[in-house]
């Protein structure tokens, strides 16, 4: 069997960031096909697409992501783990599940799915026209970086901006400009005294100010100013949004983005779980199953230079998947 390691170590050595994936999903299906299984290609916009690997069907798919944050990071191996852009996230749980599969397949376990999107971390274009693909598994297991624990939920997300006006003048003469800079500048404070929700399992709400743009130059005064937030749902995005207008009201404006909802996820006796606040694929993957998530590595050190999935904790997650496999299959 090929060692794990080493094949995602290959996967590493290949650049795709998201919307540039051509070549690592390449790669897989020719690896996939190699090994005799049926390999379709589902494109996304060309040159990208999302790799779907069938044998009998109807029992198990694992789904994980091939595109990776920027920039490209080399890979490198030092002091047991495997260092490089998508180690944790997720070319090293793609790595796993491939082995995984292949390996319950040459034991005689046919009713498992291989499916490998692009585009997970900017918009889940792939996941999207994924779930429009014939499947037939009644279980979905996904994979992000767990600390190989399964996960008993997840938060879910709302992207919000927060607008404020003011009036431009030259600033040697400000009373006769207003600035829309100011009124930011008290606004975002009151966000942590805000009632958001909490939940049992997934914990309090959550808010990150990511963004704030206002101005023009510092001998204006600022006709303008925005920020943009992050809000880590635990449930049901009204009352998050009922709280966030009442904030807002009459002194911003505020636009409503991308949404993926909390979501609370099936769980295997003998499996270690506890929840996690990231969002992944999985609401936007229903026609593929009962939802699993669990994967090797730390979310705490993905997107960061220093990367890395141990290389133990990575070989034991090829077993972790075919148990999972063959649990939900008994």
């Amino acid at each position: 069997m090929t060692d794990v390691v080493a094949l995602a170590a290959e996967l590493l050595a290949i650049p795709s960031t998201t919307r540039d994936e051509g070549g690592a999903v390449d790669f897989v299906a020719r690896w996939l096909v190699a090994r005799d299984w049926n390999v379709m290609v589902q494109e996304v916009t060309p040159g990208r697409g999302n790799v779907w690997a069938t044998r009998k069907g109807g029992g198990v798919t694992l789904s994980t992501h091939l595109d990776t944050v920027p920039p490209y990071v080399p890979p490198k191996r030092a002091d047991g783990r495997l260092y490089g852009r998508g180690a944790c996230d997720a070319k090293g749980i793609a790595a796993a599940m491939m082995i995984a599969a292949d390996a319950l397949v040459a034991s005689g376990e046919e009713r498992v799915d291989l499916l490998l999107v692009v585009g997970e971390e900017r918009g889940s274009d792939g996941a999207r026209l994924a779930n429009q693909l014939p499947a037939t598994s009644r279980w979905l297991i996904n994979g992000e970086p767990t600390e190989s624990m399964l996960a008993s939920g997840c938060k879910g997300a709302q992207r919000v901006i927060v607008r404020t006006r003011g009036r431009e003048a030259h600033s040697a003469y400000a009373h006769l400009g207003e600035s829309a800079i100011a009124p930011m500048l008290r606004l975002l404070p009151e966000l942590d005294a805000l009632p958001f929700p909490v939940d049992p399992v997934l914990g309090a709400t959550t808010v990150n100010v990511g963004l704030i743009r206002g101005g023009t130059e510092a001998n204006i005064v600022p006709g303008a100013c925005e920020a943009e937030m992050m809000i880590r749902l635990v449930g049901d995005v009204a009352p998050v949004k009922r709280t966030l207008d009442a904030w807002a009201d009459g002194r911003a404006e505020l636009e409503y983005g991308s949404f993926i909802p909390a979501q609370h996820f099936h769980t295997v006796p003998g499996f270690e779980s506890a929840p996690v606040a990231y969002t992944s694929d999985i609401p936007l993957l229903g026609n593929w199953g009962k939802p699993l998530l669990f994967g090797p590595g730390s979310i705490h050190v993905a997107h960061t230079t220093e990367e890395f999935v141990d290389e133990a904790e990575l070989r034991a997650s090829v077993d972790a998947y075919m148990t999972l496999v063959r649990t939900l299959l008994a």
